[in-house]
């Protein structure tokens, strides 16, 4: 397809889905993150099923608008909906920028607002004793229920990601300063960190090194349901199944992020300084990490409690 019949197909006539997948794929193809890809694909392959559903729909800021009321009405969350919108404005961006749509109109579609968050509640998080007994909950006379309990460990001792997680390799885990140490972790926006782990976390990382004895290489593998460990390293997905499972026989309902607030929460309720969990996390801004504490005001124990000031004004 010539580019003077795309540009056709893109700023008019929907009939021809072929120059959208196009443009779609450029997309896809200028993403580094393999998470935000596959969110940015599934958003893209929904929002032109509908595009070219109805016969005369152009792709201008009004039909994006209409997009997300119709999103809106479905119940889903605003974080959805803006993941949406944000795959959409890049579509026009690139569309543009390959000379598919005119800068106008993918103005329009940029500046096409998202869904405003009602609070600030961005999950679940966990209690202590919640925590603790996700922990115990893994059956430690088989190789897969230590390794899981090391990958629980993991993320409640350290906050790691999920993606973080499975990349981990054995060289990653050293001692540094005289406590055990996740060093060069390499996180989101390709930021650079090394993140201290418990002394609890650490030697349920041990146990399962010495159980499926691994000395290089990847650090959490597959175990096939035989009991043998693969050289095969888990996925980001595998992850998240064994953080469901496992939260599943506890009876409740988290994500691997839910255990990454989890940690958040408990170090601040902790006293630990927020810049030193900003760091762990690994957050550029401290707004963010914010947003993970779950933080209520307290009565019992206030600021105005901790000023140190005796004055006598009776």
């Amino acid at each position: 397809m010539g580019s003077t019949a795309a540009a056709v197909c893109l700023s008019g006539s929907q009939r021809n889905g072929d120059a959208w997948k196009i443009v779609s794929a450029v997309v896809l193809e200028g993403i580094s993150s393999t998470h935000t890809r596959r969110s940015y694909s599934q958003a893209l392959d929904e929002f032109l099923i509908w595009f070219v559903d109805e016969p005369g729909r152009h792709f201008n800021k009004a039909t994006v608008q209409q997009y997300r009321t119709e999103l809106v009405a479905k119940g889903l969350a605003a974080s959805s909906i803006n993941v949406r919108l944000s795959a959409i404005r890049r579509l026009a961006l690139e569309a543009a920028d390959n000379g598919f749509l005119s800068p106008e109109l993918a103005g329009g579609i940029a500046r096409a607002k998202g869904v405003k968050r009602s609070g600030v509640r961005l999950g679940h998080w966990l209690t202590a004793g919640q925590a603790e007994s996700l922990l115990k909950l893994p059956d430690l006379t088989t190789l897969k229920g230590i390794r899981d309990c090391a990958v629980l460990g993991l993320l409640l001792g350290g906050g790691l990601r999920r993606s973080e997680l499975a990349a981990l390799d054995v060289e990653h885990i050293q001692q540094r300063d005289g406590r055990w140490v996740v060093t060069d972790l390499i996180g989101k926006g390709g930021r650079t960190r090394s993140v201290p782990i418990p002394h609890w976390a650490h030697l349920a990382v041990r146990r399962w090194q010495s159980a499926a004895n691994i000395t290089i290489g990847s650090l959490f593998r597959h175990v096939n349901r035989h009991g043998q460990v693969s050289a095969r390293r888990i996925s980001p997905q595998a992850v998240f199944e064994i953080v469901k499972t496992h939260a599943e026989n506890l009876g409740i309902e988290v994500c691997p992020h839910d255990l990454r607030r989890t940690f958040a929460k408990l170090a601040h309720v902790g006293r630990a300084p927020m810049e030193q969990i900003q760091i762990s996390l690994g957050h550029a801004s401290v707004v963010t990490t914010e947003l993970y504490l779950d933080v209520k005001q307290n009565l019992h124990d206030a600021p105005c409690d901790h000023l140190g000031l005796m004055n006598d004004l009776g």
